[in-house]
């Protein structure tokens, strides 16, 4: 019997850990897509940067340019906020397993700082 019971046990440790494992590669590919969308909007943002620059060089109206700054600063502000959303999961990981709900309320956090900082 006793066995049993650690065959039983063993078995749904092992359930548990694929579990954790699985989570886990779910959390690491979304990080990747993250990953691949930040680098995209640091592209954007520095054609942003770009245009900033033309339109001095153009000698282009003022206001026209600090609107185009603000848009490249709160687009770079989005950019930080999403990068740190990454620095926290990856702490929390060093900690506990990291589950969809905790990565859910990481994004909501992120969520929050990007559009009231």
């Amino acid at each position: 019997m006793r066995y049993t019971k650690n065959v039983v046990f063993a078995e749904r440790n092992t359930i548990q850990h694929t579990n954790a494992n699985n989570e886990r590669k779910l959390i690491v590919d979304k990080w990747v897509k993250k990953r691949k969308d930040l680098t995209n909007r640091l592209r954007r943002i520095e054609g942003q940067i770009r245009g900033i620059q033309r339109q001095l060089e153009n000698g282009e109206e003022c206001e026209a340019i600090a609107a185009q700054m603000a848009a490249a600063r709160k687009a770079m502000d989005k950019a930080f906020f999403t990068m740190m959303s990454c620095a926290m999961s990856q702490e929390l990981e060093k900690h506990a397993v990291m589950t969809d709900d905790m990565e859910t309320g990481v994004e909501d956090i992120t969520r929050i700082l990007a559009k009231y900082a």
